[in-house]
């Protein structure tokens, strides 16, 4: 027996919505990986903000105890 099919292969609708259907869920699901990738980003850098954030603070706390130190030492 050869190995050709004996009739020739046709795409139906139901095959076709399938296809359409896994197309359009995969191009959300890449939209969706790179909006997620923004969005660690963006949080990211906000975190470097508020580590920055919270040392200025203690930066100026400690400044502020230094100078009160010096005022009061002579």
């Amino acid at each position: 027996m050869s190995d050709a099919p004996l009739y020739e292969r046709f795409d139906c609708a139901p095959g076709l919505r399938l296809e359409a259907h896994e197309r359009v869920a995969e191009i959300h699901r890449q939209n969706m990986l790179k909006r997620m990738d923004r969005l660690e980003e963006m949080m990211e850098r906000m975190e470097r903000r508020l580590w920055l954030t919270v040392y200025g603070v203690v930066a100026v706390i400690l400044a502020q105890a230094v100078q009160s130190v010096l005022v009061v030492a002579p």
